[in-house]
């Protein structure tokens, strides 16, 4: 049979303390101190490749740009941006921007006119 502890020193340890101030649940650190919020750039090469897939999607022809060196909003930011210069629509996936269609050379065209070293890649 345990015996019930009868005061709070007998618990054995802290329980609660407010001297940090709201922690992060995911990383558990003072918020001034978290991390995991923050988006940093992908690590590559700063090069955008630009390819043509065609690969598990039914036959349907999409345009991805991978390797673009911005993170987060900025990324969704140029997706949408090339979205509406292709006129089609498509997703931000993983990093990875997809495009419906085939816009290889127009969208290597818009990236060079944005500062980005972009390429083809692929086929």
């Amino acid at each position: 049979m345990v015996k019930k502890a009868s005061s709070f020193a007998a618990l054995g340890g802290l329980v609660y303390s407010t001297d940090s101030g709201r922690h992060c649940p995911d990383c558990r650190q003072p918020i001034d101190a978290c991390t995991c919020k923050q988006a940093t750039a992908p690590a590559g090469d700063g090069i955008a490749r630009v390819r043509r897939e065609t690969k598990g999607r039914g036959g349907k022809t999409v345009t991805s740009v991978s390797g673009v060196p911005l993170a987060g909003d900025e990324l969704k930011e140029l997706a949408s941006a090339l979205k509406r210069r292709c006129g089609t629509g498509g997703a931000l996936k993983d990093g990875v921007i997809e495009i419906q269609g085939d816009h290889v050379d127009l969208l290597l065209e818009e990236l060079a006119k944005r500062g980005f070293k972009a390429k083809k890649s692929g086929g």
